[in-house]
């Protein structure tokens, strides 16, 4: 047991950064700017705060990916043998592959939005009328980005709860008579 304590206490915490950054980031940052006075900064503080964010996010990806490993690594044996472990660790890598993906493209769009934030806007996500096609494209797509990346890595940390009910004695001796 002491053997996988470093390894999920990163995969977790890694993870909780994630869903806890990305959530916040929905919430509270975008939320803020949107009330900020000039339309011009709305989008600009927005993009200044989720440009400071990126690079948390980017070492809580690497630190849940590499607990993930250890976690992989440490429980080969399990993963290989208990019926249901491999299937759900394959789909929570898939999901969490994905949820980097939609990342690093809402970062882009992100980075887009801050360029036109001479524009001004309705809110973070909110183009105001008369903006032009290429922010009101982008902004509506980080709208749609800013929940769904909760909500990637909201089903990721569930995952890794099943994983963690999987590891129960009754539920491995289940899974290997199963299998």
């Amino acid at each position: 047991m002491a053997g996988n304590l470093l390894a999920r206490s990163a995969h977790d915490l890694g993870a909780a950064a994630w869903f806890g950054g990305t959530l916040m980031g929905a919430v509270g940052l975008n939320g803020a700017t949107g009330k900020a006075k000039d339309p011009k900064e709305r989008t600009r503080l927005s993009s200044l705060g989720w440009a400071k964010w990126a690079p948390v996010q980017t070492a809580a990806f690497a630190v849940h990916a590499l607990g993930g490993i250890g976690l992989i690594l440490g429980n080969k044996g399990r993963v290989a043998a208990q019926d249901s472990v491999a299937s759900n660790t394959v789909l929570k890598s898939v999901v969490t592959v994905v949820g980097m993906a939609v990342a690093l493209y809402s970062g882009m769009l992100g980075k887009k939005v801050g360029e036109l934030a001479e524009q001004g806007s309705a809110g973070a996500t909110e183009p105001r009328p008369g903006a032009s096609d290429e922010l009101a494209k982008a902004q509506s797509q980080l709208k749609i980005t800013q929940w769904l990346l909760p909500v990637i890595s909201g089903v990721v940390v569930v995952m890794g709860a099943k994983q963690g009910e999987m590891q129960r004695p009754e539920n491995v001796k289940k899974g290997l008579l199963r299998k």
